[in-house]
């Protein structure tokens, strides 16, 4: 039978508040009485319970972590960021992944409440107000993460529209002198593809280039299929050369679709991605991107979460803006040699 904080008590001979104070350190205890209760609590190998001793203490050392869907590549690596810098602080995650159902995410944030966490991470690119909005009565720290809508609220990310300038500019120092962009259409004002795009247009205009923007309403294969005849028709008739996409999902499909239409990637039309997720890692030809640094978001955003918990603050002033990386691979040919 397990030992109980009586049990502790009586061999140290000391009041159970005594052995309350000692495990939570909440108030003085003579230096004698603490090695008694201490010496006790190893005898019986007592475990405290730390559902009652979150209660006590107002610390659970725990992070509440809503995700979109955890076999997401951006997820993962933000995911990872978070738990190695929970565990540093000695905080545990709590993990669940809604599937893209947003009254899920919403059940979700009302169980981590009732869990007692310390601070809630949504790493999520749906666009769900019922969820802030049951974050925000909740009174506890939280912090959204998304790589498609941009947040109001504190964010740690890159400055896109700075990223997209200097891959399309990057494209324009190889010679490539007609270059479309193609983004994602949906809620684009309230998205970062309106930043991207903003990029592409500032390193176009700023070199006296014609500007080519392309849309699909998704980012599955089906939207871009849809728009298969105009892109196909606009690449012929300004001749163009290279494609800036806002996601490395987008050019892959891209390049997947010229290659059905007999168009070779870099041969033919270079093509470049938005992220730097595995996938631009393995597809033939590797693919050139931007590299989004996601393991520090999830990094900088649990730190803001703690620092909040430590501060007792639950907002946040400022944002953090990450450096952006581009890695330049196969899917680009240099036109200038």
């Amino acid at each position: 039978m397990a030992s109980t904080i009586k049990d502790v008590a009586k061999m140290a001979d000391v009041s159970i508040s005594t052995v309350s104070r000692v495990i939570n350190d909440s108030k003085p205890v003579s230096p004698e009485a603490r090695r008694r209760v201490l010496h006790a609590i190893e005898v019986l190998n007592y475990k405290p319970n730390e559902v009652a001793r979150s209660l006590v203490t107002k610390k659970s050392n725990l992070i509440g972590v809503i995700v979109e869907d955890i076999g997401s590549n951006f997820v993962s690596q933000i995911l990872r960021g978070v738990e190695e810098v929970g565990r540093m602080y000695k905080y545990d995650i709590l993990l669940s992944s809604s599937y893209g159902d947003m009254d899920t995410e919403v059940k979700f944030a009302n169980l981590l409440a009732q869990k007692q966490v310390e601070g809630i991470i949504v790493i999520s690119n749906l666009h769900n107000s019922k969820l802030e909005y049951k974050l925000e009565e909740s009174k506890i720290p939280y912090v959204v993460i998304s790589n498609f809508y941009e947040i109001e609220k504190f964010k740690a990310n890159i400055d896109y529209e700075k990223a997209s300038y200097e891959m399309v500019k990057n494209l324009i120092e190889k010679g490539h002198k007609n270059i479309a962009s193609i983004a994602v259409r949906r809620d684009y004002d309230r998205t970062y593809e309106k930043q991207k795009v903003s990029g592409y247009d500032k390193a176009m205009t700023e070199n006296g280039l014609e500007t080519t923007e392309l849309f699909v309403e998704d980012l599955n294969q089906e939207s871009l299929e849809e728009v298969q005849e105009e892109i196909l028709s606009e690449i012929k008739e300004k001749n163009i050369t290279a494609i800036f996409t806002t996601f490395d999902t987008l050019a892959i499909n891209v390049m997947n679709m010229l290659l059905d239409n007999n168009i070779k990637t870099p041969d033919d039309v270079s093509v470049t991605g938005f992220g730097g997720t595995t996938i631009s890692e393995i597809y033939r030809p590797k693919l050139t991107t931007v590299k989004i640094p996601y393991y520090d978001i999830g990094a900088v955003s649990i730190r803001k979460i703690l620092k909040s918990i430590t501060d007792k603050e639950t907002s946040f002033k400022k944002d953090v803006t990450l450096p952006a990386q581009i890695i330049e691979c196969e899917s680009v040919k240099t036109l200038n040699d």
